[in-house]
């Protein structure tokens, strides 16, 4: 059974989801990753892409769609994907409805993680990912880990859109244009709403709980 993984930016979405893809055989499908990844590409989209992140603006949903379908088109896992930051408004919910059938796939879980605004500005200020094995860590939260890191400090690094202004643009863009989404999923009996202010392993136990449902 696939996964949805809601929550603002800054909520905890990947690492609970590479939680998830370890303990459970999960395969994670993050549009912040595969709009990263069309950046690093260096073609014209990832260009058009990097500016409008830059901005603290989210893409167009013709192109989220666009890399969505590429990639489960490829997609070795069948029926095990967290669909992490997708979809964030009721047209892409429709149209990811449109892909999932298309693959004979459906939707077992849709897990919220509410986080307030305050959580989210000092979890991203602190936000650090390891450019060679992508894990992120916190200034704040994590300076032993940063320490002791294998890769080395040197390749931690903090995204050029973290920043005070754009975190309070993302943060407020995505509760404007994902309430709707949420309103409708909220429906569903296989949706949950979990306080992703609490400790990363409270949270992990509480996901683990419902997937065995």
């Amino acid at each position: 059974m696939n996964i949805i993984l809601f929550g603002p930016p800054g909520a905890g979405k990947g690492t609970q989801a590479q939680s998830i893809v370890k303990k459970h055989n999960y395969f994670q499908l993050s549009t912040g990753n595969l709009l990263r990844d069309e950046v690093k590409s260096k073609s014209d989209l990832g260009t058009d892409i990097e500016k409008l992140i830059s901005n603290g603006k989210f893409v167009s949903d013709e192109i989220v769609n666009t890399l969505l379908r590429q990639s489960l088109t490829n997609l070795k896992y069948r029926d095990r994907i967290i669909f992490d930051g997708y979809p964030r408004n009721v047209e892409q919910a429709a149209n990811l409805d449109v892909i999932l059938k298309e693959f004979k796939q459906t939707i077992g879980h849709i897990i919220l993680l509410n986080v307030s605004r305050d959580t989210i500005e000092k979890r991203i200020m602190g936000r650090m990912t390891c450019e060679k094995c992508n894990m992120t860590l916190n200034e704040y939260f994590n300076k032993d880990q940063i320490e002791l890191h294998p890769c080395g400090v040197e390749h931690l690094k903090k995204r050029e859109d973290d920043n005070l202004d754009t975190v309070i643009s993302r943060y407020d863009t995505y509760m404007l244009s994902t309430k709707p989404v949420l309103d409708f999923y909220s429906k569903n009996s296989n949706f949950t709403e979990i306080d992703g202010a609490g400790e990363i392993d409270q949270i992990t136990n509480k996901i683990n709980e419902i997937l065995k449902v």
